[in-house]
């Protein structure tokens, strides 16, 4: 059977979709038990395999853009790139879900939440001010040459900025050039992917050597338009770091005399996107005792907007994980995105939890000799 055997037929397309990126998808079914949204609801349209038929019925005419059914679809799915690992014809479902969004959350059709971050993530000396404000990591003037650059991200310097005061501590001297603004990623899954991809791009002028990141969804999106050798995400970096040179005397973190009890959740981008995974679990293990989350590489329902979207849905994604969460008897819940540390850091408060959740620079930097 040769290649083009072996892929789905495509009626006439009205060339709304990467044609090769729709054909992709044998309809083989593969990916319906790993989609979080097809789990809880069992409905085929709620799958990837049911989404790119909807797409394909777009492209070819046979159902509007607008039609309820293709408007309900392309918001509830998660992006959580989960079926893409593993499905057997390679086919790239973020991408085509970036490209639907684009069609479905245009002009009027955009959800207000959305088209509202979207325009306050463009104001960059806003998202400076705010991190300013917040305390997040001082920044050390424009980019000075091709070194390694620490990204601070329009999110995480707001609502985390101790993630990036970690950083400085773990990477001692690190640059932290100013001026950066939004990597776009919220955009290029928002329906505005074209101004992610130009945001991506200004965003690598302003920090022209290596790009580090501490967001997982960022690190996804930026290697997507900047290339694989401009971005380092933290862990990544870490332990190739500290494998090169001589690591930093780390300790133990310690709870009530004991060692600590860690997991972690995986951040969906970082994960299924880049295939990143083994490393955070690494560094994780050397300062505390790792427990792996039985549902560690399923979405926590954060996923960028998503949480904000769809709250109800969020809630039921997440519910499940919590429950394990609360059997293991954790003392720290480590995360690698933003998006992810505010759902669980929310999920969690509501249920009154005792466990405590961080991003694995901050849990690191606990482990820094005093």
């Amino acid at each position: 059977m040769t290649a083009s055997q072996d892929r789905a037929p495509v009626d006439v397309s009205l060339g709304l979709f990467d044609q090769d990126l729709l054909a992709a998808c044998i309809s083989c079914g593969f990916c319906l038990p790993a989609c979080p949204t097809y789990q809880l609801t069992l409905d085929e349209r709620s799958s990837p395999r049911g989404r790119i038929t909807l797409m394909r019925a777009v492209d070819s005419g046979r159902l509007p853009a607008d039609d309820p059914t293709v408007l309900e679809q392309s918001s509830y799915c998660l992006g959580c790139r989960a079926c893409e690992p593993v499905c057997p014809a390679g086919v790239q479902y973020g991408a085509l879900l970036e490209q639907w969004r684009d069609l479905t959350w245009s002009g009027a059709r955009t959800p207000p939440v959305a088209a509202a971050l979207r325009a306050g993530m463009r104001m960059t000396p806003a998202l400076a001010a705010a991190g300013r404000v917040r305390g997040a990591a001082r920044t050390t003037g424009r980019a000075r040459g091709d070194g390694v650059q620490l990204m601070l991200g329009c999110v995480e310097r707001s609502l985390f900025p101790g993630v990036s005061q970690a950083v400085t501590r773990l990477l001692p001297g690190i640059e932290v050039p100013s001026g950066q603004g939004c990597c776009g990623a919220l955009h290029a899954h928002s329906g505005g992917s074209t101004e992610g991809h130009h945001l991506a791009e200004r965003l690598g002028e302003a920090l022209p050597g290596t790009i580090l990141t501490t967001a997982g969804g960022c690190a996804a999106h930026l290697v997507n338009v900047l290339g694989r050798d401009r971005v380092h995400e933290l862990s990544e970096h870490l332990v190739d770091v500290w494998s090169a040179s001589e690591a930093p005397a780390l300790t133990d973190v310690r709870v009530g005399g004991r060692r600590a009890r860690v997991a972690l959740q995986d951040s969906c981008h970082l994960r299924n996107g880049l295939g990143t995974s083994a490393q955070p679990r690494d560094l994780v293990a050397r300062v505390a005792d790792y427990v792996e989350l039985p549902s560690a590489g399923a979405c926590c329902g954060g996923a960028g907007t998503y949480s904000l979207l769809r709250p109800d849905d969020a809630a039921a994604v997440v519910a499940p994980k919590l429950d394990e969460v609360e059997s293991l008897d954790l003392d720290y819940l480590v995360v690698v995105n933003p998006v992810c540390q505010r759902q669980l850091v929310t999920a969690l408060r509501r249920r009154g939890s005792r466990v405590r959740v961080v991003h694995l620079a901050e849990l690191l930097a606990l482990a820094l000799p005093t």
